[in-house]
């Protein structure tokens, strides 16, 4: 019999409890290990430090004032990270002058997806480049030229990993605009990347109706 898979425990809940009983040096300690994901994820987003400076803020001051709320269905920092986003978004909001939903619903198929123009393998293995902080910055300045309503779902997608439900949810779309909107995202990040890491002796043209990712690829 295969034994059962055994959830790992989240590692931030002994200081959320330490917190909840009112030690508040606990909730320092949380908010310092936090920090770093939720001001990312707020920069990511809306590309202004200011801005993402404030939604830090917020986070960490929502936190503090619906602490007792918090029901252990997620992780701890996936709380921060989804309190976050939400700050994040409502700021999307008022940018655009919008009384409701951020990323307005608009269907989108998959038919006119971009043609990719430059398709080259890349010179080194994409996990050796990951770790490369010149290519994480690369990869920051690419996501910051992505179309803002692209951005956001790749963000929370495929950057802190919220589900498609979720990231749906968050954004008050369906299901399956927001895989269509991943895909767009895939697509312009892979081809602005290539353009910097791809071999160009190697380069090969794309046949016109060529797709780098298929929809079964984005659950």
């Amino acid at each position: 019999m295969t034994p059962p898979t055994l959830t790992p425990a989240d590692p931030d809940r002994p200081l959320l409890d330490r917190a909840l009983s009112g030690e508040f040096t606990a909730f320092e300690e949380l908010v310092s290990r936090l920090q770093p994901r939720v001001y990312g994820l707020a920069l990511r987003i809306l590309g202004e430090t200011h801005d993402a400076e404030d939604v830090t803020q917020q986070t960490f001051l929502s936190m503090i004032e619906h602490l007792g709320e918090f029901r252990g269905e997620t992780a701890v920092a996936g709380w921060a990270l989804r309190i976050a986003a939400n700050h994040a978004l409502k700021l999307l909001r008022k940018r655009r002058g919008l009384p409701t939903v951020p990323l307005l619903e608009v269907d989108e198929g998959y038919a006119d997806l971009p043609h990719p123009q430059y398709i080259a393998p890349w010179r080194n293995d994409a996990g050796e480049l990951a770790s490369r902080r010149e290519i994480r910055e690369l990869i920051d300045q690419a996501l910051a030229g992505l179309d803002e309503k692209y951005r956001t779902v790749f963000v929370l997608r495929d950057v802190e990993g919220f589900s498609v439900k979720e990231t749906a949810d968050l954004l008050g779309l369906s299901e399956a605009n927001v895989k269509v909107r991943l895909l767009r995202a895939r697509l312009a990040l892979r081809e602005l990347l290539t353009q910097t890491l791809g071999d160009d002796s190697a380069r090969v043209r794309p046949h016109a109706h060529q797709h780098l990712l298929a929809p079964e690829d984005l659950s």
